[in-house]
């Protein structure tokens, strides 16, 4: 069985730093990619960032300069540095498994920054 656990989330004050960690289990197949999704309050579900598994790295514009994706394929384990949060930065984070057998969802952390 498939598991994506995210941890890291929490309250934090705008300008400081959060890195939330994703780690898999039960994935026995290829992955193409990975990512994390956000989800602030009364708003759509966004792309945050994504790594492929060649390592190639894409991030939505509000995240570039500020954020860094980054896999440990040794731990299973996805990471997502955040640095200078802003409020806007609050929703819950999801983590996201593109894999051969489709797409696979963590339950999602909850990240809050007060300002």
């Amino acid at each position: 069985q498939v598991q994506l656990v995210e941890s890291g989330g929490g309250l934090v004050q705008a300008g400081g730093s959060l890195r939330l960690s994703c780690a898999t289990s039960g994935i026995y197949f290829s992955i193409n990619a990975m990512g994390w999704y956000r989800q602030g309050p009364g708003k759509q579900r966004e792309l945050v960032a994504a790594i492929t598994s060649g390592g190639r790295t894409n991030y939505a514009d509000s995240a570039k300069g500020r954020f860094t994706i980054s896999r440990d394929n040794a731990k299973n384990t996805m990471y997502l540095q955040m640095n200078s949060l802003k409020p806007e930065d609050t929703a819950v984070y999801y983590c996201v498994v593109d894999a051969t057998t489709g797409r696979y969802w963590g339950q999602g952390t909850q990240v809050t920054v007060s300002s």
